[in-house]
C-alpha cells in the first residue's frame, strides 16, 4: 500500500501517486545505468528512492506501491548478493506491492545466458509482489560493459510502461492523489 506521506507530497501519475523503491546489484556499473535511467523517469512522475541490494533493509519497504529490481545476470543466475537479499526479506513484504523485474546480460537467447529478471520476478512474486510487466533484459556489448546503443533510452520506455500499467492498476498499487 502506498504511504499517505507520499500521497500527500502531490506524487502523481494521472491523477495517481505512486511511491517506488528500485533496488539494483551492480558490479562494472551497468545495471546501475539502467536502475538510474529508470527512476529518472519514474520520479517526473512519483517518488523514487533507489537502493543497492547489499543496503537494502526491511524499513525500506514501508510504504512502497512499486519495487523494481535489477542485477547482472550472472552464471545464467542472479548474483549472490542478490539472492541473500532476497532470502533475508520477511515473507509476505511485498503483499499487494506493484514489482517489476530487469537485468543486464549478453545479447543472446535466454535459455543460453540465462536471465536474472526472470528469476527476479519470480522470487518478487514469492514475497507477495504483484508483476506489472513482464521481466525485461538490457544488454551488455562485453563482460564489463558498456552498454549496448540505445539501452539506456530503452529502459527509460520501459520504465514508462511501467507507469502506464500502473495508470491502470487496482487501487492498492496506486492511490488517488489527495
Amino acid at each position: 500500500m502506498i504511504s499517505s506521506w507520499a500521497a500527500t507530497q502531490g506524487y502523481s501519475y494521472g491523477g495517481l501517486a505512486v511511491n517506488t523503491l528500485i533496488v539494483y546489484d551492480s558490479i562494472f556499473g551497468n545495471t546501475q545505468q539502467i536502475a538510474e535511467a529508470i527512476a529518472e523517469r519514474v520520479e517526473q512522475k512519483g517518488f523514487v528512492r533507489e537502493v543497492k541490494a547489499y543496503q537494502l533493509s526491511p524499513a525500506e519497504l514501508e510504504g512502497i506501491g512499486l519495487m523494481v529490481m535489477g542485477c547482472p545476470t550472472h552464471r545464467l543466475n542472479i548474483p549472490k548478493a542478490s539472492r541473500v537479499v532476497l532470502e533475508g526479506t520477511p515473507v509476505r513484504a511485498l503483499r499487494g506491492v506493484g514489482t517489476a523485474a530487469f537485468d543486464t546480460r549478453y545479447r543472446m537467447p535466454a535459455w543460453k545466458s540465462g536471465s536474472a529478471a526472470r528469476t527476479l520476478s519470480r522470487k518478487l512474486h514469492r514475497l507477495g509482489g504483484k508483476q506489472v510487466v513482464p521481466p525485461e533484459s538490457f544488454f551488455i556489448v562485453a563482460r564489463k560493459g558498456p552498454l549496448g546503443e540505445g539501452e539506456v533510452e530503452r529502459a527509460k520506455r520501459w520504465a514508462e510502461s511501467i507507469l502506464g500499467r500502473l495508470k491502470r492498476r487496482e487501487p492498492e498499487i496506486v492511490h488517488k492523489a489527495a
